[in-house]
């Protein structure tokens, strides 16, 4: 019988349930991790569905690195691959309606934290505004048979409807349907000119036409890359990587740091002719180039069509080079090979005991002295006390192990890095003696490009994310508040400004503790449904929007695998920080393009105002102006809904919260000092400053502080 564990759960279940988040997480991220057959003891009744619809929600937070109000919009991304997970719970349970109801479940929580700034159309339901007074026909898109809406007038959320339907909504629908929800008589009711809400209304007008008419050219955001995470599993393995490849050059295979790695694995092919030579998992054809001059012929293969095809028309005048499909996993190999190259591959096996069966496999192709060489990057978890990829999978020191471990196989050589090894092993003749391993130790002098360096974590961790966000629930959580990244300015500001060396050494240890950095609508979404923070989240936030922020720290936070918030003064961006003339030398901020380039680059921005003003000195009219026109801007330069503000000189009033959630802001932070709790206003929150002038010490005390309050 399974031991029951704290929960009142089995053990098995607790499994199933991570088994769960990590496969939402993989579909948020561009891939599959995780086997459905690991979620078989979910439980299947009604609780469950609940459980399941919230697990898969906070996966894919993590997975696609987004807020809960940025989901719904992202649904294009990953709205394919969770439905298919989602469906294949429903086969797992042996009922596809419970299946169903995870969908609804899930979809209605996408879409209670979005805005519906445009129309959500997602698998089930589609989440829309429609204007009380005078609503339009709604056309049903194929598969949807859910209206999620919300009632709109003046400009305000009037009520939030869902229903079924099967058709078309018109207009004598939605006008049948609004009384149920909506009085009569605010249906009847237009504002008086000279009230609040119509003075706010015409306020946001004007805000409007000016963001309209600035000089700002109005794009879409860069695509951002799909990446994959090298602990990628799939049921259908062939179907898995033709996805992944359905983007070319998915890992840039002519970065310095990888021809780097393809000189150096030719570096250690065997002395003398090579005959015949195999390739495993060529990909597009990059490196095969690079190994037929040096083999008499070359096989080279991949499981996915689509790479071959590429790396045919790659190698096309190579006349040594044959090309076909390959699972090398299921497929028989061919034998009486004198080379076989394995590069960054072996990781995404399933297990430790697949890997040993294809190593026995490996072995056995290799005619007698052949060489088999594999090159794979070190991963925590197989040591986490050095240096090595955050990646939940097994590395090159287990790799090399299980090779070691394979009869007939011994390691003659090794070249290490402080990132991966290069190994070649030979297959032993009869009666052959094996000589002593020659290790030759060598720096990395490429550069590493961002994509592989934020999933790096030098010196090795503490705590890795993975095990926190499993283990760890807590009420608060920290915010960070910064200014200025740079070694130099004026005396009176030190307190201001951090050294980029200070500020590095800071992320790195957030880093190597487990921490994970969270938006600022991903803590409102968590006060606001009291639902305790998971792991270790940090929101790191930067006032005024300097311009050494997009120079110093955010090629730190995202090698660090981090994210910021920036709170921006809107009127004054590509100026200087005049409200600190009086100190020295008024600090450069960033210009629109930064802002927006930023945010194609994944950091996140909020309003400081519009002129840097202490809020307490405005009159109603010109800070509700201020709010408008500084949210309009951000959401122009970053094409993103903006709710959230940090108060200038952190000085508020008890008019700004109201005030605020009318123009549109749902968090906010004033002049409190601590960290942020479920139980806090939403409006109002506290942060910790991060003083330049004090030591990494003292920054490690203030976070460990927090954690434990847990």
């Amino acid at each position: 019988m399974a031991k029951d564990n704290a929960n009142g759960g089995s053990a098995s279940e607790a499994l199933a349930w991570t088994a769960l988040w990590n496969a939402a997480s993989g579909c948020g991220s561009g891939s599959r991790p995780i086997n459905p057959q690991s979620l078989r003891a979910l439980p299947a009744g009604r609780k469950g569905v609940r459980k399941a619809a919230k697990v898969i929600f906070d996966g894919l937070m993590v997975g696609s690195q987004s807020a809960p109000a940025q989901l719904a919009a992202r649904w294009d991304r990953f709205g394919g691959a969770i439905t298919e997970l989602i469906v294949e719970l429903g086969k797992i349970w042996g009922d596809l309606a419970a299946g169903r109801r995870v969908q609804y479940q899930l979809e209605q929580m996408l879409l209670d934290s979005d805005d519906l700034a445009e129309p959500r159309r997602l698998a089930l339901t589609l989440g829309i505004r429609v204007d009380a007074r005078n609503p339009t026909s709604t056309e049903l898109p194929e598969g949807v048979d859910q209206i999620y809406a919300w009632l709109m007038m003046d400009g305000q959320t009037e009520a939030r409807v869902q229903f079924g339907a099967l058709g078309t909504v018109t207009r004598r629908h939605w006008l049948e349907l609004t009384p149920d929800f909506v009085p009569p008589e605010r249906l009847e009711h237009r504002s008086d000119r000279d009230s609040h809400f119509a003075k706010l209304a015409r306020l946001a007008a004007q805000a409007q036409e000016l963001v309209r008419s600035s000089a700002e050219p109005i794009e879409p955001l860069p695509a951002r890359r799909r990446t994959l995470a090298a602990d990628a599993h799939d049921k259908d393995r062939t179907s898995f990587w033709d996805r992944h490849f359905a983007t070319e050059d998915p890992w840039k295979y002519g970065s310095p740091y990888e021809q780097e790695k393809y000189e150096r694995q030719l570096e250690i092919l065997p002395a003398g002719a090579i005959g015949r030579a195999l390739e495993l998992a060529c990909a597009e054809g990059h490196f095969t180039r690079q190994l037929a001059p040096r083999v008499g012929h070359l096989t080279a293969t991949d499981i996915s069509a689509v790479a071959i095809g590429r790396a045919r028309a790659r190698c096309g005048d190579q006349p040594n080079v044959e090309f076909g499909v390959l699972d090398f996993s299921a497929d028989t190999l061919p034998g009486e090979m004198d080379l076989i190259v394995c590069s960054e591959v072996l990781y995404y096996l399933d297990d430790l005991a697949e890997l040993r069966r294809v190593a026995k496999k490996l072995a056995e192709a290799l005619a007698p002295g052949g060489s088999f060489i594999s090159a794979h990057a070190f991963v925590l978890r197989d040591n986490v006390e050095r240096t090595g990829f955050d990646w939940n999978t097994f590395g090159a020191q287990a790799i090399s192990e299980a090779l070691a471990a394979t009869d007939g196989l011994v390691l003659e050589q090794s070249i290490q890095t402080e990132l991966y090894r290069i190994d070649r092993f030979r297959r032993l003749s009869p009666d052959e003696v094996a000589a002593e391993p020659r290790i030759d130790h060598v720096p990395i002098r490429a550069p590493i490009e961002i994509g592989v360096a934020r999933k790096i974590v030098w010196g090795g961790a503490r705590a890795l994310r993975r095990d926190v966000a499993r283990s760890e629930r807590r009420q608060r959580v920290p915010v960070l508040m910064y200014h200025s990244i740079a070694d130099d300015g004026p005396a009176a500001l030190a307190r201001f400004r951090c050294t980029p060396a200070l500020f590095g050494s800071q992320m790195a240890w957030l880093r190597a503790n487990g921490f994970h950095a969270i938006a600022s609508e991903q803590l409102e979404w968590s006060i606001a449904n009291r639902e305790p923070f998971a792991g270790r989240p940090v929101l790191i936030t930067f006032d005024d929007g300097f311009q050494n922020f997009a120079d110093h720290a955010w090629p730190i936070l995202r090698a660090n695998d981090l994210t910021a918030e920036v709170f921006l003064v809107t009127d004054l961006v590509g100026e200087s920080a005049r409200w600190d003339a009086h100190s020295g030398p008024p600090t450069p901020l960033m210009d629109a393009g930064t802002v927006r380039r930023l945010a194609g680059e994944g950091a996140f921005f909020g309003s400081h105002m519009a002129t840097h003003r202490a809020i307490d000195g405005l009159s109603s009219s010109d800070l509700a102006a201020e709010l408008l026109r500084s949210r309009m801007f951000i959401e122009r330069w970053t094409g993103r809904p903006t709710t959230a503000f940090a108060a200038p000189f952190s000085v508020t009033d008890r008019r700004l919260g109201r005030l605020a959630r009318e123009c549109g802001y749902r968090i906010g932070f004033g002049g409190r000092h601590g960290p942020a709790g479920l139980d806090g206003d939403p409006i109002d929150l506290p942060r910790i400053e991060i003083r330049g002038d004090r030591s990494l010490d003292d920054f490690v005390a203030i976070v460990e502080a927090v954690l434990d309050e847990r």
